[in-house]
């Protein structure tokens, strides 16, 4: 290890963008596979990422639909997460779930309860919160969200904060599912969409902001090809969150032009409060450290943005105001005790 990921290693860190189902650890997804009577061969090639990957929605169908089969399954996939995480200094983590996903399997609070038992866990052994956003599939019915909002404040709980939407974005604006966001609005969930991602239109993003009123973005990409909404955001000072595992780019992107021409770099150029998350982590081949250590190395950026955006994980979680003042507080003396390394 050298003293650039060491230091990435020893960084405090939030999560805020990772998905429970793209948080399955290997060893996990092919011991399921196997008790789902999937081939070995057949795992392997679903789990393999290419050098120039199509990204993991095709994984996370197949556990929603074969692999997945009880509550505790969401109990481990959870705990196994937060466990790596915290070994890697992750203090916070907000995770996204698809209860429709699962709804075949169990009812919402069942696998809702489930997740939230995994975080007790995690938080006792390990000193790690988390918290838990019920996210809308763009891929599924405009009714379906509807019931996912249904269930949310029919089983509310202390540790599920907000909505989210998320699956392929393409041809699935926000706006389908306004029904949905206004009646999360009303009963008192935060909000926070993926718009933006697959190099879509960046009127996904003003719909997210104007129309669904979220509280933060996930991706939002495509907001540099928009000055007016670049500078919209900059001065909202809205959290992005960012990924720089993020599959559309790896795969569209020259790889000796990916770090320079991808949108994280524009992003930060332009003074948006981003922040990197990990999204899929083993399934992106990365770790909260690796994320890190591409943001200095690949990006270039240096210690006062990486102290800027690190900060940005404290102030755009969906903690309360009290929490958010000591993580952050935490969080600046310990990365000011850390000296940063030549890069």
């Amino acid at each position: 290890m050298d003293a650039l990921d060491a230091w990435c290693q020893a960084l405090p860190k939030t999560e805020l963008h990772i998905h429970l189902l793209g948080a399955v650890l290997p060893a996990t997804f092919a011991e399921w596979a196997a008790r789902a009577g999937m081939p070995a061969a057949e795992a392997d090639a679903l789990y393999a990422r290419d050098a120039r990957p199509k990204g993991v929605l095709h994984i996370l169908r197949a556990l929603e639909q074969r692999l997945l089969k009880r509550p505790a399954d969401l109990h481990r996939a959870a705990y196994e997460h937060l466990a790596a995480a915290a070994a890697q200094n992750v203090r916070h983590s907000e995770l996204f779930w698809n209860p429709t996903g699962t709804a075949h399997l169990f009812p919402y609070a069942t696998g809702a309860d489930a997740i939230l038992a995994s975080f007790a866990d995690a938080a006792a052994e390990f000193g790690v919160s988390a918290l838990l956003i019920p996210a809308i599939d763009r891929e599924d019915t405009p009714e379906a969200a509807e019931q996912l909002v249904e269930w949310m404040a029919a089983h509310r709980r202390e540790g599920i904060v907000g909505l989210g939407i998320d699956y392929r974005e393409t041809d699935r604006p926000p706006e389908l599912f306004w029904r949905a966001w206004a009646a999360a609005k009303r009963a008192g969930f935060r909000l926070t969409a993926h718009a933006g991602e697959f190099g879509c239109h960046p009127r996904n993003i003003r719909t997210a902001l104007e129309l669904v009123g979220v509280d933060r973005l996930d991706h939002a990409y495509t907001a540099v090809e928009d000055p007016a909404l670049l500078a919209r955001l900059r001065d909202s000072a809205m959290v992005v969150t960012v990924v720089p595992t993020n599959s559309h780019y790896l795969r569209t992107l020259a790889p000796e032009r990916w770090a320079l021409d991808h949108p994280i770099r524009a992003m930060a150029a332009a003074g948006l409060a981003i922040h990197p998350n990990t999204d899929d982590p083993p399934m992106h081949r990365v770790t909260p450290a690796r994320c890190w250590a591409m943001m200095a190395r690949d990006f270039g950026f240096g210690r006062e943005e990486l102290r800027r955006f690190t900060l940005n994980g404290v102030r755009g979680s969906f903690l309360e105001d009290a929490a958010k003042r000591h993580l952050e507080a935490s969080f600046a003396a310990a990365f000011d005790a850390l000296e940063f390394p030549s890069v």
